[in-house]
């Protein structure tokens, strides 16, 4: 196959744990030939096919100067259709060019073109907002633009996590205790005087224990999650927020979750999903760029990348 990757530039790619990368050094591993793009180079022409300045490129094997452009195919302007499949790995933040460029990866698809994860599924599944459809397994949540009711749902659950709804890698997210200490400057730093929701969340002690970070691919679980567990005094089990990542076997609940969510998600057109579960209850499902496949290879043996591409080759072969 060719395969289109969307992704961030490559030289910020650090590749000892970047998912992409993985993603890609399968896919050539089985002889699939590798393009790369970013958002900013995708256009559409009134009249003509949504196309973007491509690069075609081999990876080296090496740590340093990883990848190399391939000789036989000189880089240039390319019509997504007429790659085999479009990957789109565009980190967060879903901002408004992140929506804009699934519109153009929509019309490629239009065309044509078999782009994964299907580009409206990423616009109906807002990491935060879309564990609000699985109640059975989500803690005490709300999410609100109003002031009072927040403090409302502080007064009755005592120990509470806030954080916008376009927040990544841990940012923005703030604890209140029993105490409330600075709840109200908080939501006022948070809701922009009632301009931007705000999600609010029971806090779940089991935090200690680690977010897990339950893989979904194809509507089957990865049987190993990456606990990403907080370190010192912080309540964030973010990688990017300092987090330790310990990898392990699926819980009998995060099996249960991943099983009856998994599907769903797939049926909608998410190859991959990341589901993220502290204790037995959901808190995101990330849609966008789900990582941890390096993490979990390294401390397993589980090649996630192996799996993504069965699925990838599976969905292009069944349309």
């Amino acid at each position: 196959m060719n395969i289109l990757f969307v992704a961030d530039p490559l030289e910020s790619f650090k590749i000892y744990k970047d998912t992409t990368f993985s993603m890609m050094r399968e896919a050539q591993r089985r002889g699939h030939r590798i393009s790369v793009c970013e958002p900013v180079g995708m256009s559409w022409k009134a009249g003509a096919r949504v196309t973007a300045q491509v690069r075609h490129i081999t990876l080296t094997g090496h740590a340093e100067a990883w990848f190399s452009a391939d000789a036989a195919r000189p880089d240039g302007r390319v019509t997504l259709a007429d790659f085999d499949a479009v990957v789109m790995r565009k980190d967060p933040p879903f901002d408004s060019e992140y929506f804009y460029s699934t519109h153009l990866l929509e019309q490629a698809e239009r065309e044509g073109a078999a782009v994964f994860n299907k580009p409206r599924a990423l616009r109906d599944h807002p990491e935060k907002l879309a564990i609000m459809e699985f109640s059975q397994f989500i803690g005490p949540t709300l999410v609100t633009r109003d002031a009072e009711e927040i403090k409302r749902f502080h007064a009755e659950h005592k120990d509470i996590i806030l954080k916008p709804l376009d927040g990544m890698g841990g940012m923005g997210i703030f604890r209140v205790k029993d105490d409330g200490l600075n709840l109200g400057s908080i939501i006022e730093t948070l809701n922009k005087e009632g301009a931007q929701s705000v999600m609010v969340q029971k806090f779940l002690p089991e935090i200690v224990l680690g977010d897990k970070r339950v893989l979904v691919i194809g509507g089957k679980p990865v049987p190993y999650s990456l606990a990403r567990i907080p370190q010192g005094s912080e309540v964030r089990g973010n990688l990017a927020a300092g987090g330790l990542g310990v990898a392990q076997p699926l819980s009998k609940r995060d099996l249960e979750i991943a099983e009856a969510v998994g599907p769903v998600l797939a049926a909608r057109g998410l190859l991959l999903a990341g589901v993220d579960v502290i204790g037995d209850c959901v808190t995101e499902i990330n849609v966008t760029s789900p990582t941890c496949f390096q993490e979990i290879f390294d401390q397993t043996g589980f090649d996630v990348a192996a799996m993504f591409i069965n699925a990838l080759e599976q969905a292009v072969a069944a349309r």
